[in-house]
């Protein structure tokens, strides 16, 4: 298999991964995708979210909108710019990320017991520094 196609069919495979981790979350991913940053570097502006995860402004809005109407977020003026807003993470948004990240992570786990044999779990597991490093060389561009 040539380089290319090595790429090609590794970006496949991590994509159906994700897409079906995905798939036991209970909350939309843009919410999700908001409270994880949150958890890891807030708080933050609703400008600051969108830029991160990518999105416009009015979505990235709408998702907070719903995450503070269901009280797992919290927004406090903004101290150096009275028309912005800074964007915390509540304890309830806290423990909702950490159970659909729990959730996740039984669902992996329960396919890689059930799939791989422990010669398979072993190979599985010396690949994930690769794709850490794969993943960081490709953040840092």
């Amino acid at each position: 298999m040539d380089e290319d196609a090595l790429a090609e069919e590794l970006r496949q495979s991590i994509g159906e991964l994700v897409r079906a981790v995905r798939g036991v979350d209970t909350m939309p991913p843009g919410e999700s995708a908001i409270l994880g940053f949150l958890a890891r570097g807030g708080p933050l502006t609703t400008a600051e979210l969108a830029q991160r995860r990518g999105v416009t402004h009015q979505s990235a809005a709408k998702s907070v909108k719903e995450l503070t109407g269901g009280g797992l977020v919290r927004a406090e003026p903004h101290p150096n710019d009275g028309r912005k807003h800074l964007l915390h993470i509540t304890d309830a948004g806290l423990a909702r990320l950490q159970g659909e990240r729990a959730q996740r992570a039984h669902v992996v786990n329960a396919a890689i017991r059930d799939m791989f044999d422990a010669e398979e779990r072993e190979r599985l597991r010396d690949c994930i520094g690769l794709l850490s490093r794969l993943a960081g060389h490709l953040t840092e561009k």
